[in-house]
């Protein structure tokens, strides 16, 4: 079975936010919760900035559900990382564990959610709200082999953390500030 991913343009990215905003209003999550957040990187050029557009990285070895006490994680056979959201207590070990911060915790109710890779939209066919949105079509969703042989050359930005602690099913097509 094919394995979900996602592709990432820095390059062309320029921080509108409308993929943050369309997931939040497709999850309709809590105030306080944002599975997708578009993040700033100030960079060693002079004058020069960019922008990461991030959710869950759907890991290959998620740290989130290794680490979550009541087996609220389940890795689905398309690569899913899923949360069974009735299952969380609230102990946010999965928000410590995870390298990249995705998990959210919600004060309000006292739980964590993370980005399911819109799987309803997915099982109808659809692309996830956040690529569907993007006016640049700067994101990218597919299988994960697939992305790999259609965009080569993608390489690990300073300051996230290594791939290889979780084998993040994503590929970012860096900032040219970033490119080695």
């Amino acid at each position: 079975m094919a394995k979900v991913g996602f592709y990432y343009d820095m390059q062309n990215c320029y921080g509108c936010k409308t993929c943050q905003v369309a997931c939040k209003s497709e999850q309709k999550t809590a105030p306080a919760v944002s599975w997708r957040r578009v993040r700033d990187f100030d960079t060693d050029h002079p004058a020069s900035h960019a922008t990461l557009s991030m959710g869950c990285n759907h890991c290959e070895n998620p740290e989130c559900l290794k680490n979550c006490p009541t087996g609220a994680y389940t890795k689905l056979e398309n690569g899913i990382v899923y949360q069974d959201h009735s299952q969380c207590i609230g102990c946010r070990m999965c928000t410590m564990a995870c390298p990249y911060g995705v998990p959210q915790y919600d004060p309000e109710e006292g739980k964590v959610s993370k980005c399911s890779y819109c799987r309803e939209r997915i099982e109808q066919g659809l692309q996830p709200a956040c690529v569907e949105s993007c006016p640049g079509g700067n994101i990218v969703a597919g299988d994960l082999e697939e992305l790999k042989a259609k965009y080569q050359g993608v390489q690990e930005l300073p300051g996230m953390p290594a791939a290889g602690i979780t084998n993040p099913s994503i590929l970012i097509n860096p900032a040219k500030a970033f490119k080695k």
